[in-house]
């Protein structure tokens, strides 16, 4: 009898860690626009699976792709609010909110992705916007040069923009202005059709995009304009209150996690950077160079943009010329 009821006791102990281990557990979400295919899906997916990895299951995140749980320009503030736990967005979707972060999508000149994800973290590091004090910011990362690419007509000079309409956001749509074209407002996902259906001349993005989201289909001429190439910032942030409930040491494994996962974003993006290139000459698409008269001529047409910018950024009590001035530096 003793025996059996000294059992019992064990088996109720076990029973009682098991099930405080199952509740113990914090479950989180993930929600991206990128679809499930695409690199940077792909490694948002794995940057979850690490996460519980290194927490040893304590931590366990369920991951939504393609728009399922919030769609791109209402992520960021969907992770404020608590419909999702954690996000990867385009900061330009959230036009006006991020001044200091927008600063890095200037047309600069990026030559790859590396090159703007680490300028786009030296940036957080070094100026820690209060933009961003409504969220727990994971990482930066941006894509490599966006370049201008259209459907029917190649472009050789800045004169041959003129009256095509190119599909642009944020600081790409400047760009496109202050180049010459008109700039049509939308997001990548409505990119493809609107190309297709010819509701658009052409669009600016990275040459990624030519086989990550299928461009390179329906346009037939890049312009190597890389004297004006911006990059897009995307940010990978978490909702304060769940990331101020994770104990020291899960903050710390997600940290270190972070800073392998930001570079990880960079090489992946200068990766498809090439698969792109190569999708879009498998489809017949034509390379147009500009010659060093004419891309000095582009690059000395966007240099309001950049000005404009120092100027809005002044307004609202930032010292725009210094963000400027520090991303040139660590180019």
């Amino acid at each position: 009898m003793k025996r059996i009821t000294f059992l019992s006791f064990l088996i109720f102990c076990f029973s009682t860690i098991f099930a405080f281990n199952a509740t113990a557990k914090t479950q989180l979400t993930y929600a991206n626009f990128f679809p499930p295919t695409h690199i940077q899906s792909i490694l948002a997916q794995s940057w979850c699976d690490e996460v519980e990895k290194r927490t040893n299951g304590e931590v366990v995140i369920k991951y939504f792709p393609a728009g399922t749980l919030t769609k791109a320009p209402q992520t960021y503030d969907g992770v404020v609010k608590g419909i999702a736990d954690i996000g990867m967005t385009v900061l330009a979707y959230s036009r006006g909110r991020f001044t200091v972060a927008s600063a890095i999508d200037l047309p600069l000149g990026y030559k790859n992705g590396v090159q703007a994800t680490a300028v786009a973290n030296a940036v957080l590091n070094k100026f820690q916007p209060e933009e961003f004090n409504d969220s727990k910011i994971m990482f930066l990362h941006g894509h490599g040069p966006g370049l201008i690419h259209t459907r029917d007509k190649a472009v050789s000079t800045m004169a041959g923009l003129k009256g095509l309409k190119l599909r642009s956001t944020g600081t790409s749509g400047l760009v496109a202005a202050a180049l010459g074209a008109s700039p049509v407002g939308k997001s990548m996902r409505e990119c493809y059709q609107m190309l297709q259906k010819g509701v658009v001349d052409g669009s600016l993005h990275p040459l990624e995009s030519n086989k990550g989201w299928k461009l390179g289909e329906v346009v037939h001429y890049l312009t190597e304009n890389y004297s004006t190439a911006y990059t897009t910032t995307f940010a990978v942030f978490m909702n304060k209150d769940k990331w101020n409930k994770l104990s020291p040491a899960t903050q710390k494994a997600i940290k270190d996690i972070n800073a392998e996962w930001s570079a990880k974003h960079g090489e992946a993006w200068d990766e498809a950077d090439k698969l792109g290139l190569e999708f879009f000459k498998s489809k017949g698409g034509k390379v147009i160079s500009l010659s060093d008269a004419e891309s000095k001529k582009w690059e000395a047409a966007v240099a309001p943009v950049i000005d404009g910018y120092i100027k809005k950024a002044n307004a609202k009590g930032i010292d725009g010329k210094a963000v400027v001035d520090f991303i040139k530096a660590n180019m």
